[in-house]
């Protein structure tokens, strides 16, 4: 894995995080407790603060960055960004699963309780309101989320990479 301190910033984790072995963490980024990052994921907080809660899980292939000066990258807790995702600038709330290959750009604000559908492009600037599924290119709103995409995916998701990190610890 690379972590690296730039420009007098190093990255700082909670407790109980697993950092797969070519993962990639630069520069400004704190991450809380009982997070992973898995293979291949990159956070470069080069140009910018990441700032990522507690009991997230950044899978596979996952790029997340910010923009030099102007937008930051604040994530939430009980997140989960699926394989091949990017987040970019943006804010994500509690609750939230970014499904895989989605798109989260720049000034986006992800409200709690949400899901980015596989493939979605949040474009710039779009309000994600809480408890609401978006999906498409450009993302708009499908449907609202109820208690089985809470419990049994956002939730779930999130509890369930807390386990499987621990299975690489052993």
């Amino acid at each position: 894995m690379i972590i690296k301190e730039l420009n007098g910033k190093k990255p700082a984790f909670g407790e109980n995080c697993f950092l797969a072995e070519n993962c990639v963490v630069i520069g400004d980024v704190t991450m809380g407790d009982n997070c992973s990052v898995w293979y291949n994921a990159v956070i470069r907080g080069d140009v910018h603060t990441i700032k990522i809660g507690n009991k997230v899980n950044v899978q596979d292939g996952v790029m997340i960055h910010a923009t030099y000066k102007k937008s930051p990258t604040h994530i939430g807790n009980s997140v989960s960004i699926a394989h091949n995702a990017i987040v970019h600038g943006c804010t994500v709330h509690d609750h939230v699963l970014i499904g895989m290959g989605a798109i989260v750009m720049d000034d986006c604000v992800l409200e709690a309780n949400s899901i980015i559908a596989a493939g979605a492009v949040v474009t710039k600037g779009t309000i994600v309101k809480s408890g609401s599924v978006y999906a498409g290119t450009p993302a708009k709103k499908i449907k609202d989320v109820d208690e089985d995409l809470l419990e049994g995916e956002i939730l779930r998701i999130a509890d369930a990479y807390v386990k499987y990190a621990s299975w690489y610890k052993e």
